[in-house]
């Protein structure tokens, strides 16, 4: 039988080696036909202490480590790496002020060659 995987966040890395992930699924209300959001938390067997909380982590199924751990994290590139998303988003952060910035010389030339180079001298007398 294939082991489920599930992905939550980490909601407390106190324990010496596991963790707690809060899972949040989607449910349709039988009457009003409304999605509702359903979590669950599960203890999780983290050996190495390297997730901390607020990482997003993939957590697959396993032979009971404790008395309420009977999940592993998952170690992946993806999963383990919640600092390359703070680089993504600081590299958009970036390209965005370099992206204003160059709008704002194009402005400032643009509106330079309509009023004819910024001077205030009219243009027959320089």
């Amino acid at each position: 039988m294939p082991r489920r995987i599930l992905q939550g966040t980490v909601v407390s890395d106190k324990n010496d080696k596991t963790v707690v992930v809060s899972v949040e699924r989607r449910v349709m209300h039988p009457i009003y036909k409304k999605f509702i959001r359903r979590s669950k938390k599960y203890h999780a067997h983290d050996a190495d202490n390297r997730f901390k909380v607020g990482d997003v982590v993939r957590i697959r199924e396993c032979r009971p480590i404790s008395k309420s751990k009977t999940w592993e994290v998952l170690v992946e590139d993806q999963a383990s790496a919640p600092s390359t998303v703070r680089q993504i988003g600081e590299g958009i952060a970036a390209g965005v002020a370099a992206a204003a910035s160059g709008i704002a010389s194009v402005v400032s030339s643009g509106i330079a060659a309509v009023t004819g180079g910024g001077s205030d001298a009219p243009k027959g007398e320089a």
